[in-house]
């Protein structure tokens, strides 16, 4: 039973973390809204945010169109910063198409070694069962390569653990990925999650509340020593908060979650 159930989030896991795969190779799809359509190739508009620091591009998709993961709908409204600085994702229902709109950001700077830290304000150890938030390094038209995964989702099954580490690989099968699953239970709504990439492999480790004390920490886990091809690349980092498979929240409620942070410390 449980190699099924292995081979089941394995499965799951490589069809979600398809990110940027064009709408053109996506089969009809029933989505949130009701609509079952063939997906063509969608109208993206380009606006940027700036963010501790950082200059990201939001991603919109307009008009009947639909992108990867998901696929979904993406609104840069469903997108801000706010007067003290805090970057907020939402998930929300368009009251005159009923469509649920997402919300993604990439920097438009690229990372290499070092740490990488989110300070997060939100439920995200109570996200519905279809709701995906990811943190995570990755390189765009290179899926199953190059990537480097926070992501707070149960894949649309409820009995599954909500909190997830992936790293895929530099180069050859992307199903020699390393990952680890848990069971994430917060403290408040306050937390902090880093992980550190270098050339041998990648670590991470997450904490109550926003600090990086060895006190509040919790869910230390790293890559192999040696031997896994842990990217050599200088990556984009992306947030995102999206509905897996395009399927609306099963209790039908808008979700939003702000970070107040990210910080990246070059080795």
């Amino acid at each position: 039973m449980k190699k099924i159930y292995l081979a089941a989030v394995l499965a799951l896991m490589v069809s979600a973390c398809k990110k940027d795969q064009p709408v053109t190779d996506l089969q009809p799809t029933k989505l949130a809204s009701g609509l079952n359509t063939n997906a063509t190739p969608s109208a993206l508009m380009a606006s940027t945010i700036n963010f501790s620091g950082i200059t990201w591009e939001v991603k919109e998709v307009t008009d009947l169109q639909y992108g990867g993961p998901g696929p979904n709908y993406w609104a840069a409204s469903s997108v801000w910063v706010d007067a003290a600085g805090h970057l907020h994702l939402k998930i929300k229902k368009d009251p005159v198409t009923g469509r649920w709109n997402c919300a993604e950001v990439h920097s438009l700077q690229t990372f290499g070694y070092g740490s990488y830290i989110w300070k997060v304000e939100g439920a995200v150890d109570d996200l519905d069962k279809n709701i995906v938030l990811g943190l995570f390094n990755y390189k765009a038209g290179d899926n199953g390569h190059h990537e480097v995964d926070i992501e707070f989702a149960r894949w649309g099954n409820d009995a599954w653990p909500n909190f997830n580490y992936t790293v895929y690989p530099a180069y050859g099968d992307p199903q020699t990925r390393q990952f680890q699953t848990y069971e994430l239970s917060l403290n408040g709504t306050y937390s902090t999650y880093r992980f550190h990439r270098n050339s041998q492999k990648v670590s991470y480790k997450a904490f109550h509340g926003h600090t990086t004390a060895e006190t509040n920490a919790f869910y230390p886990w790293a890559t192999p020593d040696t031997g896994f091809p842990v990217s050599t690349e200088s990556l984009p980092v992306h947030m995102n908060l999206w509905l897996y498979n395009g399927y609306a929240p099963s209790n039908n409620q808008e979700v939003e979650i702000i970070i107040h942070s990210f910080q990246f410390i070059a080795d």
